[in-house]
């Protein structure tokens, strides 16, 4: 059985796998910051080149999470049914599964960084500084899936501490010859933009190294399991379609915002980043919370899971409650540690209220996507976001640019938009038809929908 049952998650523990799990969550945007720092100081060209080749590297990272959410959510209920070896299997063949579509990304990308690089950037000069970084950099592409995956596996076994101490050991090292190859500092060769590419495919590298020896430690057996794997993917696919859900929108905001001019879009760029920082935060706990649930569900205790939910998302919404407050309290202080344009700051106050209003919601909202995740209930937040997206956010984004309603309009979809997934996934929750107990994922497949079936092993 796995070592915390749902009764005795307080929350010491909660907040003991949240906290390490923020850290990873953290490394990669802190260490982005500081390769734009080092790029930077080469000049514009090159800074605008490692933008467009980061974006698109990044959208093709983004829709590839199930490696990390969905093999937690297979691997945290074979771990809560006491079969370890079982829940380190799945990283093995998450693991394979990173390996082969990393492959084929790196391919796929060397054929069409032209034309996708030139479609970004617009410009011919920045084209080509970011189709040279990004032929390079996506060279890693292999080795930041797998780590995805070594993410997923560790969180489903309930050990956060250890997978943050790999990233950041791979971070170090990209941050250590970053600067060394940018700039050829102590004896290195200069190469530019080009060595923020190296850079980042070296610490890449020994991140996954490290995570396939912890897999090797584990003696399990390492060979691939194509029915595992297509499994894995089967569940990922839900995933991706909900990840494409939230970059549609966000995308279409960034869109509309840029409509309204320079001051509107800077002010978007700005609160939007402050709402990536509270969704970063708040889905630390929301990895607590699939890694729990599913355990909970994998060792039979279904009303313990159910109980566990509820007390997870208290614990978010109250935490939410306070950053609100803090944002609230500081609306006249933080903006300005971002711009002093008067125009700029006056689009931000327009969308700051939206911003803070919609923090404590996002705690519910988080909690409990994390609570679905762990339970596999991965169509349901499919068709959910999918229908949020369509009905709440999409239309009242461009009715803002039709009638000129500015980052109000924008940012009042948002909150639409969350507010829905909220009255979604609560509802979801109330109904208890996602608490299908065992260690199998396929098994919600086998019962009627409302959990009754597995609900007869039921510990709690």
């Amino acid at each position: 059985m796995a070592d915390a049952s749902p009764d005795t998650a307080s929350a010491r523990r909660v907040f003991g796998l949240a906290f390490p799990a923020l850290g990873v969550l953290a490394a990669e945007p802190l260490y982005l910051l500081f390769d734009t720092a080092v790029v930077g100081r080469l000049g514009a060209l090159p800074l605008a080149g490692l933008a467009v080749g980061g974006l698109i590297l990044a959208q093709v990272s983004t829709q590839l999470t199930f490696l990390s959410y969905g093999t937690t959510a297979r691997a945290s209920r074979m771990h809560g049914a006491g079969d370890e070896r079982g829940a380190v299997g799945e990283g093995v063949q998450a693991t394979w599964l990173a390996a082969l579509v990393g492959v084929v990304i790196v391919a796929v990308v060397q054929v069409v960084a032209r034309p996708v690089v030139s479609l970004v950037a617009g410009g011919h000069d920045i084209a080509a500084a970011a189709e040279s970084w990004l032929r390079i950099a996506v060279l890693g592409a292999p080795m930041i899936l797998i780590g995805m995956a070594g993410n997923g596996w560790m969180r489903g076994v309930q050990n956060t501490i250890r997978p943050l101490r790999l990233v950041v050991t791979g971070l170090v090292v990209s941050a250590l010859v970053c600067p060394l190859l940018v700039h050829g500092l102590w004896g290195a060769p200069r190469l530019g933009l080009e060595g923020s590419a190296i850079a980042n495919v070296a610490g890449q590298s020994v991140s996954a190294v490290l995570f396939v020896r912890a897999l090797v430690a584990e003696r399990v057996p390492l060979a691939p399991r194509p029915a595992v794997m297509r499994a894995q993917a089967l569940l990922g696919r839900d995933l991706i379609l909900r990840s494409l859900a939230f970059q549609a929108c966000f995308l279409s905001a960034a869109a509309v915002a840029s409509r309204f001019g320079a001051a509107a879009v800077a002010a978007h760029q700005v609160v939007l980043q402050l709402w990536n920082f509270v969704t970063l935060t708040l889905d630390s706990l929301a990895i607590a919370a699939q890694t729990l649930v599913g355990a909970a569900l994998g060792g039979g205790a279904v009303a313990g899971a159910r109980r566990l939910a509820w007390r997870i998302t208290w614990w978010s919404a109250a935490f939410a409650v306070l950053l609100a407050a803090a944002f609230a309290a500081g609306h006249t202080v933080v903006p300005r540690l971002f711009t002093t344009d008067a125009a700029v700051l006056g689009e931000m106050d327009v969308a700051w209220w939206f911003f803070v209003a919609i923090i404590p919601v996002a705690g519910i909202v988080f909690a409990l996507d994390g609570v679905l995740l762990g339970a596999g209930d991965v169509k349901f937040l499919r068709n959910a976001t999918l229908a949020c997206a369509l009905i709440g956010f999409l239309p009242l984004i461009w009715l803002s640019l039709a009638y000129g309603w500015g980052l109000a309009g924008v940012w009042t979809g948002l909150v639409v938009f969350v507010a829905l997934r909220m009255c979604a996934v609560v509802g979801r929750t109330l109904s208890g038809r996602w608490a299908v107990a065992g260690a199998d994922l396929q098994l919600r497949a086998r019962t009627d929908g409302r959990g009754h079936e597995a609900g007869r092993n039921e510990e709690g």
